[in-house]
């Protein structure tokens, strides 16, 4: 049967928290997407949207929950703690006929937290967020690791994510892969040591879901105006907290509450992240932040002639174009040139 319907992958371009979220949420609604699936780590990731007029931040759960007709799924190569899971679902609701967690996700146990937060090396020289990916992956490499398969209480949420995404491309509907963290905290890619515990670029995100890269329409890579980064390693060009403040710049973490380091946009790590994840699309979050005057605008001619030339420089440098830009929280504050 011939695709009709698109299949499109987000990933993170620098260190995590670029606003992959609102991106994700956007095109749930905008693209009306009939299946939403995570790849990426597991938990130590926080995605946060605006969901029934509230923020969310989601551990676990696609960022796609927005659209109420979506399927949400975790790939098999995903992480799970199974109460964060389950908290979450409890909290909005949910039930097995929108959340499916593929039978051979990896389960985090209490020992694996535990670990991650006795470990100097992990929580003190690394930065770890303590939410035990880290030895639960090191638990999977060893082949001792439990799936969810495993878990009594996952049960009812139970399937084969793979099958179903490719009876989906079957059927024509539409496919949104969610990537989680950022390409320089690939395990592969990154600032070693200071990075993740595996690879996090798009081809390891579509290899956590079950399908193949020709499946694939368009690489969606996400970078906020400015970069952040949580913990320790490298940013070039960092700024003092205090001139951090000054701009606006200075955020919190959804997972650990850690303050988050800032510096200017990075072209150079921009442009590389592009190779690295063959990305077709750039979307740009937080340009009202730096720009604040671009708040709740949603044509690009509106757009300051700053932000305009900004926009470009971008383009220039990575040789990627600029299709969608987020100009504030909701999902409307975008301008999508797609």
């Amino acid at each position: 049967m011939v695709r009709i319907m698109p299949v499109n992958v987000v990933v993170g371009g620098f260190f995590g928290d670029e606003g992959k979220g609102k991106i994700i949420s956007y095109l749930a609604l905008k693209d009306n997407i009939d299946i939403a699936v995570r790849g990426g780590v597991g938990p130590n990731a926080g995605h946060t949207v605006i969901y029934n007029g509230e923020k969310l931040g989601l551990r676990q759960i696609p960022s796609a929950i927005v659209n109420p007709k979506t399927r949400l799924l975790i790939g098999p190569g995903v992480l799970v703690n199974p109460k964060v899971l389950l908290n979450e679902i409890a909290k909005v609701k949910l039930d097995n006929k929108r959340v499916g967690v593929d039978f051979q996700a990896g389960i985090i146990e209490d020992k694996h937290i535990d670990q991650d937060r006795g470990s100097s090396h992990l929580k003190k020289k690394i930065g770890s967020t303590g939410t035990g990916c880290g030895p639960a992956n090191a638990d999977r490499a060893l082949r001792i690791l439990k799936i969810a398969k495993d878990i009594p209480e996952l049960k009812e949420y139970l399937t084969d994510v793979p099958g179903e995404l490719h009876k989906a491309l079957d059927a024509g509907k539409s496919i949104l892969v969610e990537g989680t963290q950022g390409t320089f905290l690939s395990l592969w890619h990154g600032t070693y040591p200071y990075v993740t515990s595996k690879d996090v670029t798009a081809s390891a995100i579509l290899s956590d879901v079950g399908l193949g890269p020709k499946y694939v329409d368009d690489v969606i890579i996400v970078f906020k105006a400015y970069v952040t980064r949580v913990g320790t390693g490298p940013l070039e060009g960092e700024l003092s907290e205090e001139e951090a403040k000054k701009r606006g710049w200075l955020e919190i973490a959804t997972v650990t509450g850690r303050k988050r380091r800032s510096a200017p946009f990075d072209f150079k790590l921009a442009r590389r992240a592009c190779k690295l994840n063959s990305a077709t699309i750039i979307a740009l979050t937080k340009l009202d932040i730096v720009f604040p005057e671009t708040k709740g605008v949603t044509n690009y001619n509106d757009l300051s002639e700053n932000a305009k030339k900004f926009i470009r420089e971008i383009e220039e440098k990575t040789g990627v174009p600029v299709k969608i830009i987020s100009t504030g929280p909701n999902p409307e504050d975008t301008i999508d040139l797609r």
